[in-house]
């Protein structure tokens, strides 16, 4: 497993470094097939997810444990949606908290009407329902077969109900191959989004007159080795700390924020967003490239990136969600999982987004000063105290990362060490060391256009394991349905004596 797994990013890391224009040509090409002709996949996949999780909640499989009967949570309520939620999509909130919604407002959609509400209801439909429902359809899987079936904690242990103990052979291996794939990509792709936020606020407070690569690649390095220092501390110690620590912050740069900026707009936006989600939520959900001229190059930059960046993140958000949930039932993983998260995004888009928004009404063109990473240091900038909020916002992204890349260095050590929630120490550095050379690799050879080379290899890695996923759904639907809570066996047994 390990083997075979570490042998294939090795490869494509030297292919990168022998010939980086192949490299490029190749996995541009594979991405246009993939939008053309399996962007559909992703589109129902990600919808699928949501009804499927839901209905969990709401079904007679809402108030199985996950864990013994009477067990109690390991940890605090507080702490573990802190720890959830700095893992699931922290440092993408950053990036793009400013930068998506002043996008989608100053470049509607394909077939949106433009504005304001379109705007934050698009922003939503990418940041609520959708990624939580991904990440709680693989953490329930993983989190009901560890605590109450006492397997191991792999993907492929998730799929004993359909495959009994063909899960633990070849096919099973697969399956975990492609989880640190997608894994280990979709981290990549994180790291490379953080270096290329703090190498622009490194711009703004005037340290560099230019982020260069070569600076881009130095902060992948020191990111890197602080989520490996963070990694090998373990969960209670490291992710635990680090989490806390961010959620004070990033409460009160958003108060900040709220505070100073156009509050009053902020506060509209609120019910504005949920009206305009609520309304345009199955035709956002039925978007394809079929959709009109031009909406497949739209879907792979913002939709069918995100969806497959969130499954990229799966089997590493979705083993860590399960690693901190044991002792809670299935309805309060969902609760949690899914809503908790949903509505903090609403809140944070509204406070950033609106702030944005506000100044770019007010005639403060602030899309077009700058690209995507630029643009929450352009919209602080036009608020007291750039200097203090430019640097907590460089230190909240690096500790978002080391918080959510020391939980995916740990799960690849788990998934090439057959399940134990205690990989060795230097398994755990060889992952985290590899994940930030191949997001060092990624802005090395895209330059210009390093966030769409990111994108790019994100969507291609997490293609394989849709599949997977959907197979997954039917898998733990048979393992609920046998759980002795709901008439499994051992309570139909009972029942007969």
């Amino acid at each position: 497993m390990f083997g075979v797994a570490a042998a294939l990013v090795v490869g494509i890391v030297v292919w990168g470094l022998t010939a980086p224009d192949n490299l490029n040509t190749v996995t541009g090409r594979v991405l246009d097939r993939l939008v053309v002709d399996l962007g559909w996949l992703f589109v129902l996949a990600a919808t699928g997810f949501v009804i499927f999780a839901l209905w969990l909640a709401v079904s007679r499989f809402g108030t199985i444990p996950l864990g013994k009967d009477g067990e109690k949570p390991e940890f605090r309520t507080v702490s573990w949606i802190a720890m959830m939620f700095s893992a699931g999509m922290g440092i993408g909130l950053m990036f793009y908290g400013v930068a998506e919604p002043l996008s989608h407002y100053v470049s509607p959609p394909p077939r949106s009407a433009g504005g304001v509400g379109p705007a934050m209801a698009t922003t939503m439909f990418h940041w609520s329902l959708h990624p939580w429902s991904i990440y709680a359809v693989v953490g329930l899987s993983i989190a009901y077969g560890t605590y109450r079936r006492g397997r191991k904690q792999l993907i492929s242990s998730a799929f004993v109900p359909l495959l009994g103990r063909r899960a633990e052979g070849p096919l099973g291996k697969v399956i975990d191959i492609l989880a640190l794939y997608a894994t280990l990509f979709g981290t990549a792709a994180s790291l490379g989004l953080g270096a290329l936020q703090i190498g622009s606020g490194f711009e703004v407070t005037g340290w560099m007159e230019e982020a260069g690569v070569l600076l881009l690649v130095a902060i992948v390095a020191i990111l890197t080795l602080a989520f490996i220092a963070s990694a090998v501390s373990g969960v209670a110690k490291g992710i635990q700390w680090l989490s806390n620590i961010n959620m004070v912050l990033a409460l009160g740069l958003a108060l900040f924020v709220f505070v100073l900026g156009p509050t009053v707009l902020i506060l509209n936006l609120i019910p504005t967003t949920l009206g305009a989600y609520t309304a345009d939520l199955a035709r956002m959900s039925a978007r394809t490239a079929a959709s009109s001229p031009g909406a497949g190059e739209w879907l792979s930059s913002w939709t069918i990136f995100y969806w497959a960046w969130w499954i990229s993140w799966t089997p590493f958000v979705g083993m860590f969600l399960a690693r901190i949930s044991r002792g809670r039932t299935v309805r309060q993983f969902v609760v949690g999982v899914i809503i908790v998260p949903g509505i903090v995004s609403l809140l944070w888009f509204a406070v950033f987004g609106g702030a944005a928004i506000g100044q770019q009404q007010d005639g403060r063109d602030i899309a077009g000063a700058g690209s995507l990473e630029e643009q929450l240091f352009g919209m602080l900038g036009n608020l007291p105290l750039v200097g203090v909020s430019t640097v907590v916002v460089m230190l909240l992204v690096a500790i978002f990362f080391v918080s959510g890349a020391d939980a995916a260095s740990m799960v690849m050590g788990t998934l090439t060490q057959r399940g134990t929630l205690s990989p060795s120490r230097w398994i755990v550095v060889f992952w985290g060391a590899l994940t930030g050379g191949v997001a060092a690799l990624l802005l090395w050879t895209g330059g210009s256009e390093a966030l769409g080379a990111l994108q790019t290899m994100t969507i291609i890695a997490a293609a394989p394991f849709v599949v997977v996923m959907l197979v997954l759904c039917v898998s733990l639907y048979r393992d609920l349905s046998r759980d002795p809570l709901v008439g499994g066996p051992r309570r139909t047994l009972r029942r007969i004596g």
